[in-house]
């Protein structure tokens, strides 16, 4: 009898149910509050690769081309071939192009490193006077860019100043920092995607001071 009464005394007793509600309940509470913090973490990631890259294709629309020398001028020619067309507009066919890719094959290695390292070829964000793509985004190295030039239909042929053309900057191989969810649930392999930017290029000459 009374070991009856203290099983029905302790299954009615709930003093100790707030606290193992408390118990379970914390940590999904926690995993939702970083979610909100990390998700918010990742559009900002998000936001300053389509900053950099804008940034980095505006510079690049009048610098020295990215692409090899040889290549480049194997696919934009400045003189016609036949000299009686110098001064007339040159072909809009988009399929004549030149591209670098990831890990520099078919760059012009110094001058995407400019590009994106600044003047001072380094990342320190706020030093350099004359900044690159990773002082804006320090995550952005050389070998994360794809730049494709592509004929545009403007300019004419024999323009001191070489063609003016489509180029397209886009990045690659880019992942989401995420510290938390990234170590508990493994997303840190997603993806940032590759926000091409297309910009028609001006003079593509570097400037000598900048």
């Amino acid at each position: 009898m009374v070991i009856s009464r203290a099983i029905k005394s302790f299954r009615q007793d709930s003093s100790g149910a707030s606290l193992v509600e408390a118990l379970l309940t914390f940590p999904i509470v926690m995993l939702v509050f970083a979610a909100f913090i990390e998700f918010g973490y990742a559009m900002s990631q998000w936001n300053q690769t389509v900053k950099a890259l804008q940034y980095g294709a505006r510079l690049a629309a009048v610098s020295n081309p990215l692409v090899k020398e040889d290549d480049f001028e194997e696919a934009f020619p400045t003189e016609a071939a036949d000299p009686l067309n110098n001064g007339k507009a040159t072909p809009n066919d988009a399929t004549i192009s030149a591209t670098c890719g990831p890990f520099k094959a078919g760059c012009n290695v110094e001058e995407l490193n400019r590009i994106v390292l600044g003047s001072d070829g380094l990342c320190q964000a706020g030093t350099d006077p004359h900044p690159g793509i990773c002082d804006l985004n320090w995550r952005i190295k050389p070998q994360n860019l794809m730049v494709t030039y592509q004929r545009s239909g403007l300019g004419y042929w024999g323009r001191p100043d070489g063609p003016v053309l489509t180029m397209r900057l886009e990045v690659r191989n880019i992942t989401f920092d995420l510290p938390i969810l990234g170590g508990l649930l493994g997303l840190n392999d997603i993806t940032i995607p590759a926000h091409p930017v297309t910009i028609t290029t001006e003079d593509l000459k570097t400037c000598s001071t900048c």
